[in-house]
């Protein structure tokens, strides 16, 4: 198993950063790292996502867990379960009036040593999702 990872305390409501979250048409706008996103993000929905980090290939994922305002999981891979990544959101509510961001991609399969050593290093870009979300709920609320 091998993962990437990325947190940002919001200062606003979970509804309010699910909001954000789910317009993946406007994902661009704000810097998140990701060139487009084609398609409704909800439940048992198939979108296309293009990232910053290979802007040559297009990723189709599945939603596959979606419970408003509070978490998502985004999945896709290779056929026969060879090579399967499952990206999760987390939204908590603080008493503060904050929200926790969490976004955690987990890679898995027999082919995972391969593919590994083939995928840039998705860091920075996780970062830079989570720096720009919360950039950009926290200048709309």
């Amino acid at each position: 198993m091998r993962s990437f990872e990325a947190q940002a305390t919001i200062r606003a409501h979970p509804a309010e950063v699910w909001a954000v979250l789910i317009d993946g048409a406007h994902y661009p706008d704000w810097d998140s790292g990701v060139v487009s996103v084609e398609g409704t993000i909800g439940p048992g929905e198939t979108i296309k996502v293009v990232s910053g980090a290979n802007p040559k290939r297009t990723f189709p994922v599945k939603v596959t867990q979606f419970e408003p305002a509070a978490s998502m999981t985004w999945s896709g891979g290779l056929p026969l379960k060879l090579f399967k990544g499952r990206r999760h959101f987390t939204l908590t509510a603080s008493e503060d009036g904050t929200t926790r961001f969490e976004m955690v991609e987990i890679y898995t399969g027999p082919l995972l040593g391969l593919m590994w050593r083939s995928m840039p290093d998705l860091a920075p870009s996780f970062e830079q999702f989570a720096k720009g979300l919360k950039k950009r709920v926290e200048a709309s609320a």
